[in-house]
């Protein structure tokens, strides 16, 4: 009897672990789709400069990239919306998918990378992985607000900020 209940929690254990995938997976997709954080936002099919910007505390300046292809107009049968890019130094920090409303998105994330955790403060769910933090929220009424993060680019930004700091003390 013992037998049999040890194979079946070893079974179930086996199952949950195929069928929900853990962060690690969201670390290793690094993005959506053919969209890559970290790499260069001008390289990316259809992506056009909307608005380039200086934020007070950065170096370098930063740019909003809006993206129109085919390849990103659905995830499924869910239509896109929108997809806009966040980039620093040129570099994609953000990948900000507006979609229609569809309980399957969640559904088939869960299902990629295990249960979200909830933000009651922010009102949304997310995934984070060692690089990467995927927020899933409300936009409006009938839109969901999906948005890939890279937490390497503002350890950069960081970088860059202490770099400078250096270079007026170097002139003392």
């Amino acid at each position: 009897m013992v037998f049999r209940y040890c194979i079946a929690l070893i079974l179930t254990l086996s199952v949950y672990s195929v069928v929900a995938q853990s962060t690690a997976d969201l670390d290793s997709r690094n993005g959506f789709k053919d969209i890559r954080l970290g790499t260069r936002a001008d390289s990316v099919k259809g992506a056009r400069l909307k608005k380039e910007f200086t934020v007070k505390e950065n170096v370098y300046p930063s740019q909003t990239y809006a993206v129109e292809h085919p390849e990103y107009t659905s995830i499924g049968d869910v239509r896109i919306k929108s997809v806009e890019l966040g980039a620093y130094r040129n570099l994609i920090e953000t990948i900000t998918l507006i979609t229609e409303k569809d309980p399957r998105l969640m559904k088939a994330l869960e299902g990629l990378f295990g249960r979200a955790t909830y933000d009651a403060k922010n009102n949304q769910y997310f995934w984070r992985g060692e690089s990467v933090l995927l927020t899933y929220k409300s936009h409006s009424k009938n839109n969901l607000l999906l948005e890939y993060r890279s937490l390497l680019i503002p350890r950069m930004m960081v970088e860059d900020r202490k770099s400078k700091i250096d270079k007026i003390a170097d002139d003392f």
